[in-house]
């Protein structure tokens, strides 16, 4: 079975970050940051549903107005998350145009300002000439999104300013035996979804669910007693995105917490080890310190990028240099 999501980065790894997350089997993406995005097509980014900016240094951020224009006639609301001071940085970009004409357009866009405790939300809707409207905090203690069949993760990392790490983690992959559907006779079919949705809702153990069978009734059984019969449960997707952090106790800590066992860990890989000064100078890592935390994070894949153009010229130091990090003995 294919998996649920598929991550792209969508530029070369000496040009601006964006890595566009689709949902298979739905119309539906994600997107951490929003460096430029020209190579996705409109139809792609009318999927986006979130979008997390991990700072807005404009090689993260440069592609906030293209998604804007593309997504003025969006009837769908649009969700953005970023760190202390997104708020404004999305008013900024928002007041530098003229909306005098676009009051029967549909898009509203909600911003969530990442700061250590709290979560910060704001509005802006083109019916009101995307004028800032505030819509209060809520307590933050690690989680963006939580819903029934993924959730995102935040951690807050030091680059000068705060910059955002983001972990996109699948629940539990529930999986149907459909030998074992066959043998008692009964359809698939909706039920099946209904019955999937079901157990991420935590509903009781004891909850009665009627099945359709082939002769034309109906099977009863609980909740526990189908996911007994039918389920094979195995560990959804976990995909872990890391830019632009200095190679400190504090950052290592929260990297290596958050990026723990990720299937896929696409990390910043800026600098050659032997110029590990100018890494902590620009506050970014080194290939060899990325390769050496997804080691430590014992991930299953690691895919460094993000690479200082000065290396151009030689464009697989920096790869070959992370991955034999990575692949180092403890």
């Amino acid at each position: 079975m294919a998996e649920r999501f598929a991550p792209r980065l969508i530029n070369g790894p000496f040009e601006d970050p964006a890595l566009f997350i689709g949902f298979h089997y739905e119309r539906r993406a994600l997107i951490f940051d929003l460096g430029r995005l020209d190579r996705l097509s409109v139809r792609e980014i009318l999927k986006l549903s979130d979008v997390f900016v991990s700072h807005t240094h404009i090689d993260h951020f440069i592609g906030f107005d293209h998604l804007l224009r593309c997504s003025l006639n969006r009837d769908q609301p649009l969700r953005l998350f970023g760190p202390k001071g997104i708020i404004d940085n999305v008013r900024g970009k928002l007041t530098g145009y003229t909306w005098n004409l676009i009051r029967d357009y549909p898009l509203s866009l909600t911003v969530y300002e990442v700061d250590r405790l709290t979560l910060r939300k704001a509005e802006f809707k083109a019916v009101h000439d995307f004028r800032l409207k505030e819509e209060g905090q809520s307590p933050f203690s690690g989680t963006l999104v939580e819903e029934p069949s993924f959730r995102v993760r935040a951690a807050i990392l030091d680059h000068q300013i705060p910059c955002l790490a983001f972990s996109l983690e699948e629940g539990n992959r529930l999986n149907i035996k459909g030998d074992v559907l066959e043998v008692m006779g009964l359809h698939s079919g909706p039920w099946l979804d209904d019955f999937k949705r079901m157990l991420r809702q935590d509903r009781p153990s004891t909850t009665p669910l009627a099945a359709p069978t082939r002769s034309g009734g109906t099977k009863e059984l609980t909740l526990q007693e189908w996911r007994d019969l039918l389920v094979l449960e195995r560990k959804g997707q976990k995909i872990v995105y890391v830019v632009d952090s200095c190679y400190s106790e504090a950052n290592i800590e929260q990297i290596v917490s958050l990026a723990q066992g990720a299937d896929l860990f696409y990390c910043e890989s800026t600098f050659l080890e032997a110029d590990a000064d100018k890494a902590e100078q620009r506050s970014h890592l080194t290939a060899t310190q990325a390769g050496a935390l997804a080691r430590q994070a014992r991930v299953k894949r690691f895919i460094p990028f993000h690479f200082s153009r000065r290396y151009e010229s030689e464009p697989d130091r920096l790869q070959e240099e992370a991955l034999r990090a990575f692949a180092a003995q403890e």
